[in-house]
């Protein structure tokens, strides 16, 4: 008799489908929440959504390039 205990592999690629099937259907789940897509048909609402930004201007002359590096101090 075979010294320890006896282990039966059972095939682990299960849990990798079940996995693979509940990641899809959370992402169709999530497409249909968020409206990607639509269920109703083509006979949805249209939504116009109107973003205002403040006016940016230009300031009006280039800024000064910066002061040049100090050399290092040991020379190099």
């Amino acid at each position: 008799m075979a010294d320890g205990p006896t282990v039966v592999n059972s095939g682990g690629n299960g849990g990798t489908a079940i996995a693979i099937v509940l990641g899809l259907i959370a992402i169709v789940v999530l497409l249909v929440f968020t409206g990607v897509i639509n269920i109703n048909g083509g006979g949805g609402k249209d939504i116009n959504v109107k973003v205002e930004a403040p006016k940016v201007d230009a300031p009006a002359a280039p800024a000064k390039p910066a002061a040049p590096a100090p050399a290092p101090a040991n020379g190099g």
